[in-house]
């Protein structure tokens, strides 16, 4: 449990120190506010957290995360989407989940002038790739 105490404090503080507050909280104080619980799936040890930037225009390809994706955007607007969900327009704020089985079909930056970055924590076996070919 130790180890993982030091990547809970980054990403907490990812969330809080650079990002502002949805515009239904600004102005209330400090304090938490819980944005997405979701039970995990057992067998899964290792946490990672990324910062993905998509320059202006940018989409990924089709792939997958065998990793439980919470996804939490900072700059810009996204447009996401796993196979056989609706799609997501995200912005600074807004948060997006991916389950162990998805194939995200879509993240897209909807501008064409600016980068969108958001930060992802994946929780995810040990040794598997952060990112895997859709099939």
């Amino acid at each position: 449990m130790m180890r993982r105490a030091p990547l809970l404090a980054a990403l907490l503080s990812l969330a809080f120190v650079t990002t502002p507050a949805p515009a239904h909280e600004a102005g209330h104080g400090g304090g938490v506010v819980q944005r997405l619980s979701q039970p995990l799936k057992p067998g899964l040890d290792e946490g990672v957290l990324l910062v993905v930037t998509l320059a202006p225009g940018e989409a990924s390809p089709p792939h997958r995360h065998q990793a439980h994706a919470f996804v939490y955007m900072l700059e810009g607007e996204v447009l996401m989407q796993v196979a056989g969900g609706p799609e997501r327009r995200l912005k600074p704020g807004d948060v997006f989940e991916e389950k162990p089985d998805d194939i995200h079909t879509q993240a897209r930056n909807l501008s064409s002038t600016a980068p969108a970055r958001f930060a992802v924590f994946m929780v995810k076996k040990q040794g598997v790739p952060v990112v895997l070919p859709a099939n």
